[in-house]
């Protein structure tokens, strides 16, 4: 998925992800896919913002767990929709 919000993961836009992914039971990584050796937690505002996803920024989903499904759903909605900001 790409990052396509004007300001990319920033605070607010991270701070509705963090909400989202604690709504499920999986485990919610997202990583960079310049560096994908390097996961953070999406439940974790400070790993997402840690994260430095600007506009542009590819980044990928890794789900594991019992709603893995409905948690990749949601999440992949919320980017494309740009965090609900532009």
């Amino acid at each position: 998925m790409i990052i396509s919000n004007r300001l990319g993961l920033h605070a607010r836009a991270a701070a509705k992800m963090v909400r989202l992914a604690n709504g499920f039971e999986s485990e919610i990584l997202l990583a960079r896919s310049d560096m994908r050796h390097r996961t953070v937690d999406a439940k974790s505002i400070i790993s997402l913002l840690l994260l430095a996803a600007s506009q542009g920024t590819m980044i990928e989903l890794i789900i594991d767990g019992s709603d893995e499904v409905d948690a990749m759903e949601a999440i992949c909605r919320l980017i494309e929709v740009k965090f609900g900001e532009d």
